[in-house]
């Protein structure tokens, strides 16, 4: 049986919808929850610490990697399948809040457009069997993702991961199961 971690990134310091950076680093509050995700993973018992860190490629999600790689003594791997979701072609960066908020209210079976979602949900799954003894450090929507589909739900949102939550998954014959779902944010997503 081997224990996979999906954090998400610490606070950025700006959100969608936010400014025009369309990639912002983590803010002063974001990088002390960096470090305590950190201090989180190196306390657990020898035989669930992880041994690898894998990314989204985002700088949010990379800063937060950042110390646990270091203390690790590791690379952080940068796998896109643990990106953001992806916005369809025809919603401009300007609209992408509002397409995000209707988004996030419905069902996976609903969003519409040239992207397929279902596929990206699968994609997160079956990465996340590969990678025993790993911290993936990923996104709000890419944890529900894969929370979504082991809990056979259709919500895009089943919980709302706080910023530096882990999200505990475990591998068992080959299969993906949930442990423990990470501690909730009070707020909406920040």
């Amino acid at each position: 049986m081997g224990r996979i971690y999906m954090i998400r990134h610490g606070k950025p310091e700006s959100t969608w919808g936010q400014g025009s950076d369309t990639d912002p680093g983590l803010d002063a509050t974001g990088m002390a929850q960096a470090e305590a995700a950190r201090d989180t993973l190196l306390a657990l018992p020898a035989q669930f610490r992880p041994t690898a860190v894998m990314s989204s490629p985002l700088r949010r999600c990379r800063e937060t990697a950042d110390p646990t790689a270091r203390a690790l003594g590791v690379e952080a791997i940068i796998d896109p399948v643990f990106g953001e979701i992806a916005t369809p072609a025809n919603v401009s960066h300007d609209d992408r809040s509002a397409w995000l908020r209707t988004a996030f209210a419905g069902r996976w079976s609903e969003i519409v457009g040239d992207i397929d979602y279902e596929a990206w949900r699968r994609d997160i799954l079956a990465a996340l069997t590969l990678r025993e003894g790993t911290a993936v450090f990923s996104h709000y929507v890419a944890i529900n993702a894969a929370v979504s589909l082991l809990t056979g739900s259709d919500k895009v949102l089943t919980f709302k991961p706080d910023h530096a939550s882990i999200t505990t998954f475990e591998v068992r014959d080959g299969v993906l199961h949930l442990c423990e779902a990470g501690r909730e944010a009070v707020t909406g997503v920040l």
